[in-house]
């Protein structure tokens, strides 16, 4: 038998305080918060595609740090992915026992940290790195997505929070790395048949 973290002890009663609300909540909230949360990576992946497009442009360099986002993202998952397998905490629906908006995942499908709040925040620094604008928007989305995990009762507050951590700090730490020495592999690629990865024509 597999002994799990019990994470309530931390901050379950805020969860149960979000949780609540949303059940006082109109429908449309509702809809509106479950359909985030289950779908809205799709829209930072699209964010991405556009900073790349974008990118492509300006500068051979700022494809470069552009296409560094979305591999950033996914390094940042598996810290993230990681770190459940190593903390094995419960998700709050299963030690709690309260009706959620998001079905109860599975024994075993572990809560700490949040996924969705790590992509979503690394998503957000690493397009700061490509343009400050579009940074401080998928920043916002990212605010919205770790609130919705509470919201859906997929995670307890400290969960997210730690998602965010975990997925700003990496993605900050990776793209300040690519952005100090891009030019060897600029190079590499504008002499390659990737070169319209970087060029726009």
């Amino acid at each position: 038998m597999i002994l799990a973290f019990d994470g309530s002890s931390i901050d379950g009663s805020a969860y149960t305080d979000l949780v609540d609300l949303a059940h006082r909540s109109p429908d449309w909230l509702d809809d509106v918060a479950a359909a985030w949360s289950t779908y809205g990576l799709a829209v930072f992946a699209a964010l991405m595609a556009m900073a790349w497009w974008r990118a492509r442009r300006v500068s051979a360099t700022a494809a470069l740090i552009a296409l560094a986002v979305p591999v950033v993202v996914v390094a940042a998952y598996g810290v993230d992915a990681v770190l459940k397998l190593v903390v094995r905490e419960d998700r709050p629906c299963q030690n709690l026992h309260v009706a959620t908006l998001e079905a109860c995942p599975a024994p075993g499908d572990w809560s700490f940290p949040s996924n969705h709040a790590a992509i979503a925040a690394a998503a957000a620094v690493a397009l700061w790195f490509v343009s400050r604008r579009l940074g401080a928007v998928t920043a916002v989305a990212a605010c919205a997505m770790a609130v919705s995990r509470v919201w859906v009762g997929a995670h307890y507050p400290h969960d997210v929070a730690a998602g965010v951590v975990v997925g700003a700090l990496f993605a900050a730490l990776a793209m300040t790395a690519v952005r100090r020495r891009p030019d060897p592999l600029v190079r590499r690629i504008t002499g390659s048949r990737l070169r319209p990865l970087v060029r726009a024509s």
